[in-house]
């Protein structure tokens, strides 16, 4: 038996804090040791943080990156283990994103990426160039302030792999190698991954330093990649992620794990609120060599192989066969349903951001409607999380929540609605258009998480500016249903929205300094990405925040969410909120009116997340999407009624895509996130009548119908509505849309 003991870790680490990193990495190594591994890695770039961006740019974050590196190969860290450490290097003009291998004080070889994650969420060819060099190994001279302290001058750098020379065997006089390699995030993911080639040269133990973000129902995908990987050529598959918010939109989830001949032996958590978690595997080489053996096809490609250049280290790397060592066992995956990924991704997300930001705790303007209550939940979900990390004794939970909760005399945290009393406020802001039905709502459950609660009535500051603007104009608008206008009827909406952004600001910057503590309050927003898509908010308006945990979450699953909520988190009175039709509640209530948001939008929100997923994922132009909806839907609608449902959608989004250029940083959870700032680049000014698209639409509509059915608009007539601003026939922001407006 050839016995390995392996470590891999999930770290939250924070870009350019290289204080709080080196801390999480040395307390991975010092764990590692403990347990007995001979192998520790860490995940992509940990030393700087992998959501640096543009300062990776700087040559300052590259040099600091060698500084922490030489502290820890001077120091006692690599003594007897391999570490695989992830930091960006410069060779000649170009810089790389590189796993360095370390062992016994010394850099045994350092492994560029070869191919970069450049889509979605990521930019690194902006940062990053990819090393195409893969037929020799090259000679990498190590900057001199690092050189003149190891006492080593060159490594080797490129494509390859590390050869232990473990034993002799001197009866047949030959040397029994273990060839352990990296293969790096986004490689194993590519239509040939090196791994397929490096199974081939005899590597057995692979390293995968990743910096995967969480997204709902994602996780799958990427066990599948790495069971895929093992199953059929046999090997050892070590993945290493980071954890938590390191500075931005994303959260990375961790669920660091060992696979072993395509069997999970070792899986980490995915969401956590702990700064390091050791996940550990003890593992038989010889159940490699043995599949791999078994496999004709295997070995017939491998002895025609191409070979790689590899690095030979002389360090017994494995074990010999002792009842002292135990085996991990294949385990059964554990995966967290949707509802709980969107409960536990967004707790740990905002609670990185409360405790990184200096803030003392979150205000939120709570309506009683699914959104604002799905926010709620998951800050009341974060307390309950703080709480029980402070019952399994984590010291650095227990730390922040003692210094964010300013408890004192060594009290801390021990019950979820009493920190939340501390750190969490919730403010129904009603108006004369509120029901006394959400506001209620509102209250309960506000109740059940703890938060300090406010009923604030906004009547007076908007009598007040509609007295200014009758002063000023000698005019007071009404509603549509008192007779009012279209634009009337907008503006008034639109005033409410606004004034609840201003007074939710003005409350979480003075009511800390009100209760005597000290701090400020971060402003969550809660607009959900089916209303960011159709642009169903009003620009500056309460969904404007400082971030929101929901706005990459689909309003379908925000819904199942909140009824799971309501029986796990023990805020039952979700159920009823889930249950209530979504209302804005801008316009008056009458006997024979009610807003209604699906209304109001002229589409449910089953129908934005088709639009959202065929737009984004399956990148459909208008054209595009009318042909792919005429067969999902043709069974219930005509051509011609999917046509006008596919153009009324491009239409408001269009109209309203301005607004992404603002939007409230939003967690991200959903893969058709209209995010203009990082994750959709396009234009925000359109001709929101698609001229050319839609008449193509309407070609097509007309010869699949068969008959003459008339379009309610024709492209010509539309052409002549609207302006002449060099073809730029924009429809007017908020036409016809209730929480529409620049």
């Amino acid at each position: 038996m050839r016995l390995i003991n392996v470590a891999t870790c999930n770290l939250n680490q924070w870009a350019m804090d290289f204080d709080c990193n080196m801390k999480n990495i040395k307390e991975s190594i010092s764990k590692a040791k403990e347990v007995g591994a001979v192998i520790r890695l860490g995940p992509e770039l940990e030393i700087t943080g992998y959501g640096c961006e543009d300062h990776f740019l700087e040559l300052d974050t590259v040099t600091h990156a060698w500084e922490c590196l030489a502290e820890l190969l001077l120091g006692d860290w690599t003594d007897g283990i391999l570490c695989s450490f992830g930091m960006p290097v410069i060779k000649g003009s170009e810089r790389y994103n590189c796993q360095i291998l370390c062992l016994n004080r010394k850099i045994v070889m350092i492994r560029p990426k070869m191919w970069l994650a450049n889509d979605g969420n990521y930019r690194e060819l902006r940062w990053f160039t990819a090393w195409k060099q893969k037929d020799y190994l090259e000679d990498f001279l190590l900057p001199a302030e690092v050189s003149d302290a190891l006492m080593q001058t060159t490594v080797p750098f490129g494509y390859g792999y590390v050869q232990f020379l473990d034993t002799v065997c001197n009866a047949v006089n030959y040397l029994i190698l273990r060839a352990v390699a990296a293969e790096v995030c986004e490689e194993l993911f590519s239509p040939m991954p090196p791994h397929a080639e490096l199974t081939l040269n005899g590597v057995e133990v692979f390293m995968n330093a990743s910096g995967s973000h969480h997204q709902l129902r994602k996780l799958d995908l990427r066990l599948r990649a790495f069971i895929g990987a093992t199953h059929t050529r046999g090997g050892v598959y070590m993945y290493s992620n980071l954890q938590g918010c390191d500075g931005g939109r994303l959260c990375y989830d961790g669920c660091s794990c060992v696979v072993v001949n395509g069997d999970v032996v070792a899986q980490g958590s995915q969401f956590s609120l702990k700064d390091v978690e050791l996940v550990v595997a003890q593992i038989d080489l010889d159940a490699v060599a043995s599949l791999r053996g078994s496999i004709s096809s295997f070995q017939e490609q491998a002895s025609c192989k191409k070979k790689i250049s590899s690095v030979p280290v002389p360090f017994k790397l494995c074990q010999s066969f002792n009842l002292q060592m135990s085996l991990s066992s294949p385990l059964k995956i554990r995966y967290h349903s949707p509802e709980e990924e969107i409960a536990f991704g967004p707790s740990c997300w905002l609670w990185d951001y409360l405790r990184r930001s200096g803030a003392s705790g979150f205000l939120l303007p709570l309506s009683g409607g699914a959104d604002s209550s799905s926010v709620a939940a998951i800050v009341g979900c974060m307390c309950q999380l703080v709480v029980q990390e402070i019952e399994n004794n984590d010291e650095q939970v227990k730390a922040d929540a003692i210094r964010i909760g300013h408890y004192t005399d060594g009290q801390f945290p021990t019950d979820s609605k009493e920190f939340a009393k501390r750190i969490f406020y919730t403010v129904f802001m009603g108006s004369e258009n509120s029901s006394e039905a959400t506001k209620a709502r509102a209250k309960v459950l506000a109740d059940e998480i703890g938060s300090w609660h406010l009923d604030v009535s906004i009547d007076g500051v908007v009598s007040a500016l509609l007295s200014l603007f009758q002063t000023l104009t000698g005019k007071r608008p009404r509603y549509k249903v008192d007779g009012g206008s279209n634009i009337e009827n907008l503006g008034l909406q639109n005033i409410q929205a606004r004034i609840r952004m201003v007074l939710a600001f003005m409350l979480a910057s003075l009511l800390p300094w009100v209760h005597s503590k000290s701090g400020f309050y971060l402003v969550l927003g809660s607009s959900n990405v089916d209303e960011g898509l159709r642009g169903y908010l009003t620009k500056y308006d309460c969904s404007s925040a400082d971030i929101n945990p929901i706005g990459s979450i689909s309003k379908a699953d925000l819904r199942t969410f909140l009824k799971w909520a309501a029986i796990h988190l023990g805020f039952s009175s979700l159920a009823e909120i889930e249950a209530a039709p979504p209302t804005a509640e801008l316009e008056p209530i009458r006997a024979n009116y009610s807003q209604l948001d699906e209304v109001d939008m002229g589409m449910t929100y089953e129908e934005l997340s088709v639009y959202g997923r065929l737009r984004k994922i399956f990148r459909c132009g208008p054209v595009s999407m009318f042909k792919n909806l005429c067969y999902k839907w043709g069974a219930k609608l005509t051509p011609v009624e999917v046509a006008e449902k596919v153009k009324h959608f491009f239409k408001y989004y269009s109209i309203n895509r301005h607004k992404m250029t603002v939007l409230t940083p939003s967690y991200h959870a959903e893969s058709y996130s209209p995010e203009d700032n990082r994750f959709d680049l396009r234009q925000f000014l359109y001709n929101a009548r698609w001229p050319y698209q839609f008449r193509k639409i309407d070609e097509l509509a007309r010869d699949l119908d068969g008959d003459k059915v008339a379009i309610t608009k024709s492209t010509d007539q539309e052409r002549e509505d609207g302006t002449t601003n060099g073809g730029m026939g924009v429809v007017a922001a908020g036409s016809g849309d209730p929480r529409a407006g620049f």
